[in-house]
């Protein structure tokens, strides 16, 4: 049994991890720590979590989180590179945070407004390189990982094939992405109130200045093998959890829809978190609801030459700490998807 540690569990992602820690077989859950609710019972915070309620919240310190096997970090953007460095080779650190995710100082400073910590390795097993090598390589064993973000996972593992393989151009992409409010963490904001979300959408980060942009350009750009640029645009959907992306990108003047999918067919023929649907079914948020599953479809509109790919994932599960007990079981030398959730909730 590993012993593993939460910081941040008084929150949306941190409460996720803890959920799908109790649910693998080879862990025993160490200490849960938080900032504001530290020496708060956590049962009162995360009443769902019923095997950890009577657990009382430690701070987030080094010293507490130090004897552990590993630590999951769900702290916010900033918060991670402090306790991480003070954490040592022998403890397993996988960070949800952004800190660690992005390899171009340039990017960090342009996008965030704290100093530039470095990069770890990017924490998407299935992302497909340029010369076909996924991402899980680097991940075998590795004692820091970066869990990549929510809206990066959606439209990642929604166009890299296409881009690998050389059946879309990378010079005009354009995403239109809907995530549920839970994404925005669990600070009180009047914008995220139920009565100003329910029956409305909304855009925000409009103009190329969402912080996932260079994220997402740098795995799109590992993908092609050059440069990629993308015009992302998110939206507020009224849903508590889901992401559902909606990619376009130009097709390779020789590529016909039979070779765009065969792309899509021959990246995820193995993946047990991504399912490539059958032609003519769409992804919907709702049947990859608390799964680690991430449902793609694609298709090519010949009538104006562009490729339409869709992703639909959790961002909490999928998107945040799925992913982290991905990372997790390949760092600690397990199976992929051990205690992994790969079905999704219905109604």
């Amino acid at each position: 049994m590993m012993r593993v540690a939460v910081a941040g569990a008084s929150g949306y992602a941190g409460a996720e991890a803890v959920r799908l820690l109790l649910g693998h077989p080879e862990v025993e859950i160490g200490a849960l720590t938080a900032a504001g609710n530290a020496g708060a019972r956590y049962g009162d915070l995360m009443p769902h979590l019923a095997p950890v309620a009577e657990r009382v919240l430690d701070a987030t310190e080094a010293q507490v989180l130090a004897d552990h096997d590993a630590v999951i970090l769900a702290l916010p953007h900033g918060h991670s590179a402090a306790i991480a460095e003070q954490l040592g080779d022998d403890v397993a650190v996988i960070d949800c945070g952004a800190d660690f995710r992005l390899r171009d100082e340039g990017d960090w400073t342009t996008f965030y407004d704290t100093p530039f910590a470095g990069s770890w390795p990017y924490g998407m097993p299935e992302l497909v390189g340029a010369g076909g090598v996924k991402a899980r390589e680097a991940l075998r064993g590795a004692r820091r990982i970066a869990v990549p973000g929510c809206y990066p996972t959606a439209v990642s593992l929604a166009l890299a094939p296409g881009l690998a393989s050389g059946v879309i151009e990378g010079g005009d992409i354009t995403v239109v992405a809907a995530s549920g409010t839970s994404g925005a963490g669990k600070s009180l904001k009047p914008h995220l109130l139920g009565s100003e979300v329910m029956g409305a959408m909304s855009p925000y980060g409009v103009g190329g200045v969402h912080r996932h942009t260079p994220e997402i350009e740098q795995n799109l750009s590992a993908a092609s093998g050059s440069t990629v640029r993308v015009s992302f645009t998110p939206t507020l959907a009224p849903m508590p959890r889901g992401i559902l992306a909606t990619c376009s990108a130009r097709v390779a003047n020789d590529a016909d829809a039979q070779s765009v999918r065969a792309a899509w067919e021959q990246a995820y023929a193995e993946e047990a978190c991504v399912h490539l649907l059958p032609e003519g079914q769409w992804p919907r948020t709702s049947d990859v609801l608390g799964s680690n599953l991430v449902q793609v479809q694609v298709t090519l509109d010949e009538r104006v030459g562009r490729v339409i790919a869709i992703a639909a994932i959790d961002n909490l599960t999928k998107g945040t700490a799925g992913a982290a007990l991905q990372c997790l079981n390949l760092a600690m030398g397990l199976p992929e998807t051990t205690g992994l959730p790969l079905v999704g909730t219905a109604p």
